[in-house]
């Protein structure tokens, strides 16, 4: 099931950045080696609001200004309830595969590196989560997107369901 991303716009918003990964390239010329970088970088509000980008350049500081720019034209908001997400969830990219699951208050952010960098630039303060497959970056920052892209809130849920949330918390 592909997501539907909620897409924001990040005009007004304080944004933190978080390098996930720099990678070095090197193409070999006539003239010698030539070096350039990648930089996979995640932003984030701390509130529900989390972007990723890649940005590429000759130098590290450009590349990953280059990412930040790009992460913020990919905001999306997530539904995150009392700082754990709604339901458990699973999304594939590439090779990597990812579950994340709500956990209990002090429970922490038990996730991997390029996971991690995404649920806590979330806002998101207690999950549980599992990266499964391919240990990419890339794919791992992306498959948490999407399975973050998937989550629903349960007051839209239960307005699709025609039901209220009393019936549902009072029995």
């Amino acid at each position: 099931m592909k997501a539907t991303l909620n897409r924001i716009k990040g005009g007004d918003l304080e944004l933190t950045e978080k390098v996930v990964s720099i990678n070095r390239v090197v193409k070999t010329t006539k003239g010698g080696r030539a070096f350039s970088f990648s930089a996979l970088v995640v932003v984030g509000n701390g509130n529900g609001v989390v972007g990723h980008g890649l940005g590429k350049a000759k130098e590290v500081q450009e590349a990953i200004t280059k990412g930040i720019d790009d992460a913020k034209k990919n905001l999306i908001k997530v539904p995150v309830m009392h700082g754990t997400i709604p339901h458990e969830q699973f999304a594939k990219e590439g090779a990597a595969k990812v579950l994340i699951k709500p956990a209990a208050h002090g429970t922490g952010v038990i996730a991997g590196g390029s996971m991690r960098a995404v649920l806590e630039a979330a806002g998101i303060t207690d999950i549980l989560s599992k990266s499964l497959g391919s240990a990419n970056p890339h794919n791992v920052v992306k498959a948490t997107f999407i399975a973050l892209g998937m989550l629903r809130e349960p007051i839209a849920v239960a307005k699709q369901r025609n039901i209220s949330l009393k019936k549902v918390f009072n029995g």
